[in-house]
């Protein structure tokens, strides 16, 4: 069964709207903020709205919708598994990393870390991310798992991967939101209430980033878009 231009339509969408996120994200930080680095200054915390949008939100998402790909359904399922996963990896290496560039920035600057709720949910997310993870790698990669466990692991898994992506794009949205404020209280520049093009850029950047989970949700929730099972599944 082949799925119809409405898939393609999506799945195409998803990507540029990914791509636009990843442009918009370097530009803020680039543009903005003054570049990126790894020397304890405020050019490494640069690094964690890059990586976190890259990583927790455009990478997992495009992991998470590469099964329905109707040209991958022709070919063994096993391979498109370990895609799949080492996608995920890649997307759970890059969060990580972009944990430790706002971690390492607090500690050269003595800012305190954990007290907003921001962070809160940015944690638990990578988090449950990281036990997510490790659960489909247990369930779905070892070949030493059984039958039983796989069918009572697969709903499980899927419920989780969405949690995960809504988890992703409440944090982003929040992280942006904070750090105009912070960055923008009209003390040493414009504020936040007067909409500078600054704003007006990385709130542009939020919406898009609401946009692509709202696309990559709407594939994963399509029954008729899902990979058909074939004996080797």
């Amino acid at each position: 069964m082949t799925p119809p231009a409405s898939f393609y339509l999506s799945f195409w969408l998803s990507l540029l709207l990914g791509l636009l996120c990843l442009l918009f994200v370097i530009c803020w930080s680039c543009v903005w903020r003054g570049g990126l680095g790894w020397d304890g200054s405020y050019l490494e915390f640069n690094w964690h709205p890059v990586l976190m949008v890259s990583g927790l939100v455009v990478l997992y998402g495009i992991a998470a919708v590469v099964y329905r790909v109707p040209s991958t359904w022709r070919q063994k399922k096993s391979t498109w598994k370990l895609v799949h996963g080492g996608l995920m990896l890649l997307a759970l290496l890059l969060s990580a990393l972009g944990l430790c560039a706002v971690f390492d920035f607090h500690r050269a600057a003595s800012i305190p870390d954990m007290y907003s709720l921001h962070s809160w949910v940015g944690l638990s997310t990578v988090l449950l991310f990281a036990f997510q993870w490790l659960l489909g790698l247990a369930g779905f990669l070892l070949p030493c798992s059984p039958p039983w466990f796989r069918s009572r692991l697969k709903p499980v898994h899927i419920l989780l991967g969405n949690v995960v992506l809504i988890l992703s794009l409440t944090s982003c949205i929040s992280g942006i939101n904070e750090k105009l404020i912070f960055t923008l209280d009209g003390s040493t520049n414009e504020s936040y209430s007067s909409l500078p093009l600054e704003a007006k850029f990385a709130n542009f950047l939020g919406i898009l980033i609401v946009a692509f989970g709202m696309v990559v949700l709407r594939i994963l929730s399509k029954e008729e878009w899902r990979r058909p099972e074939t004996e080797e599944s």
